[in-house]
């Protein structure tokens, strides 16, 4: 008996040794883009980013922290040495890794869709003297800018809830966001919004976000994120807030 209470008393130890000696690491996300992030009814950070990180977290024996940045300062912030990690619905863009580094990705490629107000009638070819709602410093301000900011107005928002809320009172005319997004206000509509023209496919996959200089963090959580792949974690979280989507997405992968 003695000997299998000293045998539990160690192995007690030696889990709370391997906690103390986990790598303490700070994630960063929005908080203001749901289904990929936003603040729970507690104040909490919930969504599709927070659950990836959390089980990428635990597989890769790391202590992580969440806190709520906003999306305008998310990469400078980062590049500060304020956090240690961004899971924020971002995608991979090629001026994004001039800057920093990505993980692989844990959600494909999200096509960007435009949403307007029920019976709104645009002309995407000839769109001319309009206000474009976007998310400032995203790729679809970039897009909106480079295709139609010469004969419309682009008007930027520091969160995607503000660009809904003046599509809603009639000061923008149409909004350009991630797919899954727009599907996600539009069925939540009741009728009063719809989604409009072509899918575009501007970015790459979303990814995890680090400093060029944190290669053995990148490595831990790249092993976590390919284990949930491999075993349908990843699939199972994915379908859980966007339960559009089809398996397998990763799965056996």
């Amino acid at each position: 008996m003695n000997k299998l209470i000293l045998a539990a008393a160690a192995a007690a130890l030696a889990m709370l040794a391997s906690g103390a000696n986990a790598q303490a690491v700070r994630i960063a996300t929005e908080g203001a883009y749901a289904p990929w992030n936003f603040l729970d009814e507690a104040g909490k950070p919930a969504g599709l980013d927070v659950d990836v990180g959390t089980e990428a977290c635990k597989r890769a024996a790391l202590d992580c922290t969440f806190q709520v940045n906003a999306w305008d300062s998310i990469i400078p912030n980062l590049v500060a040495g304020n956090y240690d990690v961004i899971i924020a619905g971002m995608s991979v863009t090629d001026e994004r890794k001039a800057s920093i580094d990505f993980t692989d990705e844990y959600f494909p490629p999200d096509p960007a869709r435009y949403m307007v107000r029920a019976g709104t009638v645009l002309d995407f070819d000839n769109l001319s003297g309009k206000n474009i709602g976007v998310q400032g410093g995203t790729i679809h301000a970039a897009y909106a800018t480079e295709h139609f900011g010469a004969s419309n107005t682009v008007k930027s928002f520091d969160n995607a809830d503000q660009a809904l809320a003046d599509l809603n009172a009639g000061n923008v005319d149409v909004i350009l966001a991630d797919g899954n997004y727009i599907t996600e206000v539009v069925a939540g509509s009741g009728g009063a919004l719809e989604k409009v023209g072509p899918e575009l496919v501007i970015g790459g996959g979303v990814a995890m976000g680090l400093r060029k200089a944190d290669d053995e963090l990148e490595g831990k959580l790249n092993a976590a994120l390919a284990e949930m792949k491999k075993d349908g974690t990843l699939d199972a979280l994915i379908i859980k807030w966007f339960p559009d989507k089809v398996g397998p997405i990763y799965a056996g992968g």
